[in-house]
């Protein structure tokens, strides 16, 4: 029975008072005392029953915790997973109950759960008189334990509820030996329990909310190690048959998924590789504190195959989307009159929103140029998005460029991708190698030039886009337009405003400045200390270098610079250096060049073009490798009147 009290709040802890008749008879004016305090369920059970009847009370959530004496508190602690108040029997309870029992006679049988009392052998002859004693530990040990009493006749038998009730039914007197004090002590304890109870439960609740949105296969336990929550993910693993794990030890499940060293320690492990359930995942155990105190452990299983996925994946997409520009001008070495004509000129363009088309041979810092006209713009805080039109196939740099609709063909993405043009709205798209974009696409994006807006792929309804377009080749578009493989109409478009870099080689003077800052750079990432005496080491191969005619330019020298940097990290600080032991690494720097202008100073450079031409079985590829210059510099050679 519930003891009944509406003016109770709705959120009092809930208590279940479990016990025989007798002591609940006797309880009740203590239960009437807290019933303000409480929602107190009042039940008779006993033994096997008591316990089947609180599993109930369990699977139902209708109880914090329960409170009980002797045997049925023994059962429930040992039956349930629940906190349970004992009503513990005192030694001032029992003295009062014997003193009661001298009344009534002088012999004095007691029979209490467990085990007999030592301390009565004192009390017998204080009080003078007889006490037998009896300890039973089940129903039937407690009547065969009575009956001893009553054939040994016994009028008057002290004991527990169960033994008072056998006492009754026989007809002879029979003391409770608890006290209304001992009552009250346990309805405090169970008030204590359902008080810590209730916040583990909303620990739980709000930790199982936490882990039911994860993707990631988790679970907790108490200090006990046993599963106090877990998630859909970790349940399938640890139970595919959807049992129920929670309060089950967990190294009785899965003994390889043990917890009991992060209780013992303290100490979280992370990023452990674990094999289980035939595959491999990344392990996390982390103590769960509570001021300080550990009170439980959480174990998490990340599948390392979807972290390597995942890895992969945003690695490709940082690749694809570098948003920002990190060159601007004051990080272009150079000096020499040609390569300060062009910064100044790109400079000048930079404050204007007009496209710009880049020429120069590969390696010489196009890019660089782009990227430092894009940060001295109007612009500067927008998107910067390069594409280099020769990495493409025509059907992916298309799709790459104005996106597609999903559908679109076959392996599209679902729902769709935006395109370059797209992500690149109010910021600027460099347009790297654009000699070698395919005819058709040419034709698309002149339409964007003149009409500023894109058509995905697939799509009909075009959509309106603010880019500026930077622009840059390799190579000669007019030969390419002669050929017809550039439009003439799209190289107009783009070149509206023209930077020229010049090649290494035509600027000497800035390979000094060039290689110490390309040299230091791959000492620092090498890991050593850039010597104080770095240009002093540098300087005697400086003529050699300025010699060199640079076919790949600055790119080229930049990987000589760290060959270099290796060659030097072989020398202390001070130590002689052997500069000629360099022609086996840089072996490019020694070789015999005989169509070199220092050894045939009478010809001009058409001359010297045709004549290498001419060396090259009319190839002009090879022709431009002899001479160490690009295919488009052989061209303007060839047409020079010089």
């Amino acid at each position: 029975m519930s003891y009944p009290n509406f003016s109770r709040p709705a959120d009092l802890p809930r208590i279940c008072f479990m016990s025989y008749r007798q002591i609940r008879e006797f309880a009740m004016p203590v239960v009437a005392e807290y019933s303000k305090r409480a929602h107190i369920e009042v039940v008779d059970g006993t033994f096997g029953g008591a316990l089947a009847m609180a599993r109930d009370r369990l699977d139902r959530g209708v109880v914090d915790a329960f409170v009980s004496a002797g045997s049925n508190a023994s059962i429930l602690r040992a039956g349930l997973q629940a906190p349970v108040a004992t009503i513990q029997l005192s030694g001032f309870d029992l003295l009062q109950a014997l003193i009661q029992a001298r009344r009534i006679a002088d012999r004095v049988g007691v029979v209490m759960y467990g085990q007999t009392i030592p301390e009565l052998d004192a009390v017998k002859e204080l009080l003078n008189i007889e006490i037998v004693q009896h300890a039973y530990q089940t129903p039937d040990d407690a009547r065969q334990r009575f009956e001893q009493l009553r054939r040994e006749r016994f009028q008057v038998i002290v004991g527990s509820s169960l033994v008072v009730e056998l006492a009754e039914q026989a007809g002879l007197h029979g003391l409770l030996a608890y006290s209304l004090t001992s009552i009250r002590k346990g309805f405090e304890d169970a008030l204590e329990l359902a008080r810590v109870a209730r916040l583990e439960a909303g620990r739980v609740e709000q930790l199982n909310g936490v882990l039911h949105s994860l993707q990631d296969a988790v679970l907790a336990v108490d200090r006990h190690h046993r599963v106090i929550a877990i998630n859909p993910p970790m349940q399938r693993l640890l139970a595919p048959g959807g049992a129920d794990v929670t309060g089950r030890p967990l190294d009785q499940l899965r003994p390889e998924l043990t917890l009991r060293a992060t209780l013992e320690t303290g100490q979280q492990e992370s990023a452990g590789l674990q094999r289980f359930g035939g595959r491999d995942w990344i392990v996390n155990r982390t103590p769960i504190r509570e001021r300080g105190a550990i009170v439980g452990a959480a174990l998490t299983l990340y599948d390392a195959g979807r972290i390597h996925e995942a890895d992969t994946s945003l690695r490709v997409q940082q690749r694809r989307r570098q948003h920002t520009a990190k060159y601007r001008f004051d990080a272009l070495i150079g000096q020499s009159p040609t390569f300060q004509r062009a910064v100044q000129t790109a400079r000048r363009y930079a404050r204007t929103d007009l496209t710009v088309l880049i020429a120069g041979e590969s390696g010489v810092g196009k890019e660089l140029f782009a990227q430092a006209i894009h940060n001295e713009s109007r612009r500067a805080d927008r998107p910067f998005i390069a594409v280099n039109c020769a990495s493409f196939a025509e059907s992916l740099l298309e799709s790459e460029l104005f996106g597609h609709e999903e559908g679109a063909f076959t392996g599209a993405r679902r729902g769709g991708k935006r395109g370059l043009f797209e992500a690149a709205h109010t910021g600027t798209l460099f347009l790297d190698e654009i000699g070698d974009m395919p005819l058709p696409l040419q034709s698309r994006l002149l339409r964007v030039l003149q009409e500023r807006e894109i058509t995905r792929v697939g799509a009909t309804a075009a959509i309106p886009v603010d880019v500026r377009i930077i622009a840059a080749t390799h190579q000669p578009l007019q030969e390419l337009i002669a050929q017809r493989r550039f439009r003439q109409d799209l190289y107009y478009r783009i070149n509206t405003l023209r930077v020229a870099v010049p090649a290494l080689r035509d600027r000497p003077d800035d390979i000094g400045a060039l290689l110490h800052a390309l040299v230091t750079r791959c000492v620092v990432r090498l890991g050593d200390t850039v010597p104080d005496d770095i240009d002093a080491r540098l300087a005697p191969w400086l003529p050699r270098l300025r010699r060199y005619a640079w076919p790949g330019n600055v790119r080229e020298l930049e990987n000589m610079s760290e060959r270099i940097a290796v060659f030097l990290s072989q020398y202390g600080q001070g130590e002689p250096i052997d500069h000629e032991a360099l022609r086996y690494d840089c072996p490019e720097l020694y070789a015999d060049r005989p169509d070199e202008p220092t050894e045939q100073p009478g010809l001009g450079l058409r001359e010297r073009a045709l004549q290498s031409l001419q060396a090259a079985g009319g190839s002009r590829q090879r022709a431009a490798q002899r001479l160490g210059i690009s295919r488009s510099t052989l061209w303007r050679w060839l047409n020079s009147d010089q």
